[in-house]
């Protein structure tokens, strides 16, 4: 069975909300077009406040990959 590939924007996001979590800075995003970014920092800032409140060991787990 083949893998089906997800949607980019989506992808995007969880790259994002997986670097918030971590407690990495927005400034490493690796996106420069503006629709992907945008995804990406939507996903940090989710992430970033999950973050602060203690979740970054869910950051870890294959859950996120």
């Amino acid at each position: 069975m083949q893998r089906q590939k997800r949607d980019p924007d989506s992808r995007a996001y969880q790259r994002g909300y997986r670097a918030g979590l971590l407690g990495q800075s927005q400034e490493v995003c690796p996106f420069h077009a503006d629709n992907k970014r945008g995804h990406w920092l939507t996903g940090w800032r989710e992430g970033h406040d999950r973050h602060k409140l203690g979740f970054e060991e869910i950051a870890s787990s294959d859950y996120l990959s």
